[in-house]
């Protein structure tokens, strides 16, 4: 992989995370987080989409189909936990 495949999947990745916070709202660490899950995301399903042999939306040796998918579940997950309040005692 080379650094204007890599740059793009950055991009790619962060534009998922704050798309995603524009639509769901919240403070400044909400957007850290959502952005950081995305990138884990994305990563993480481009390497399985990899592994596995399952390619669609292909950008030069991007697999963006299956890094989309990873990211897409890594928000709902990431959207999932920030929502979880901690109550002091």
């Amino acid at each position: 992989m080379n650094l204007p495949i890599l740059l793009f999947g950055i991009v790619l990745s962060t534009f998922y995370g704050a798309l995603f916070h524009f639509w769901k709202g919240g403070s400044i660490l909400r957007l850290g987080i959502l952005v950081g899950a995305s990138w884990v995301g994305f990563w993480v399903g481009h390497f399985i989409g990899d592994i596995a042999h399952i390619t669609f939306w292909a950008v030069g040796a991007l697999n963006t189909g299956m890094a989309t998918v990873g990211s897409g579940i890594f928000l709902l997950l990431g959207d999932w936990l920030s929502l979880v309040e901690i109550k002091k005692k």
